[in-house]
């Protein structure tokens, strides 16, 4: 939905989701989304958490509201792989994709993936760039422009295990992929990772990028409002 009005433009990023369609309900209400707004889905909609199904119903829905960005996260390329009949189902169903299935139908088979949502996630793109931020999922290559990122770094890398330096575009890149089991925001002054392990038991975590404004919800109704936190030179995905 293109903005419309003077009204002001938010770009808000919303990280791992998991299937927890609880919190994002929460969230988003508590957001109040308009039509100048955009919502940027980090992906890793699906798997892990009890309703997937429900959580990509309520993006065609907030697709009817504002403009909706979602990025295909590991998790969403598995299940892609999966119908395609190229990724072995029994591996997607070890990592949450158990899980996913069983959100359409007890037992259901990847050919029993509503048919909409399957094209629908075949939409979603490898990043976004805004004014001052980009958006991946996983984590980026410092070095390259935004075209020419390796797909296994936007989808795959962990920044627990490589963490990238400052972007050369200059941006502020904003990821998810790596949860921080503590339910806290990562800021690292040139990456902010909002992966906040909702479907664990943590938070899921909005930030609207300009205003440095956080909204969290978790899966049992609490919710809280803050700051996104000054940056630190240490990386510590689980503190």
């Amino acid at each position: 939905m293109p903005p419309t009005g003077s009204q002001p433009r938010r770009t808000v990023a919303i990280g791992d989701i998991h299937g927890c369609s609880g919190a994002l309900a929460a969230l988003t209400y508590r957001l109040a989304p308009k039509p100048s707004d955009t919502f940027v889905i980090l992906g890793d909609v699906v798997d892990r958490g009890p309703d997937s199904r429900g959580a990509i119903e309520l993006l065609l829905e907030l697709r009817q509201r504002c403009e909706v960005v979602c990025l295909l996260g590991n998790h969403e390329q598995m299940l892609l792989e999966a119908v395609d009949g190229v990724f072995p189902t029994h591996e997607w169903l070890i990592h949450g994709g158990a899980e996913t299935l069983d959100s359409y139908a007890l037992g259901a088979a990847p050919r029993g993936i509503d048919p909409r949502h399957v094209d629908f996630i075949r939409t979603w793109q490898d990043y976004w760039e805004g004014d001052s931020h980009f958006f991946v999922h996983g984590g980026y290559a410092a070095e390259h422009s935004f075209a020419e990122q390796p797909w296994h770094d936007l989808r795959w890398q962990s920044l627990k295990y490589l963490l990238p330096g400052p972007h050369a575009s200059g941006k502020t890149a904003v990821v998810g992929h790596t949860a921080n089991k503590w339910g806290n925001i990562v800021n690292l002054g040139h990456l902010v990772c909002i992966d906040t392990y909702c479907y664990g038991g943590g938070w899921l975590t909005a930030l609207d990028v300009g205003a440095g404004e956080v909204w969290q919800t978790r899966s049992d109704g609490m919710i809280r409002r803050g700051a996104l936190p000054p940056p630190t030179e240490h990386f510590q995905p689980d503190a």
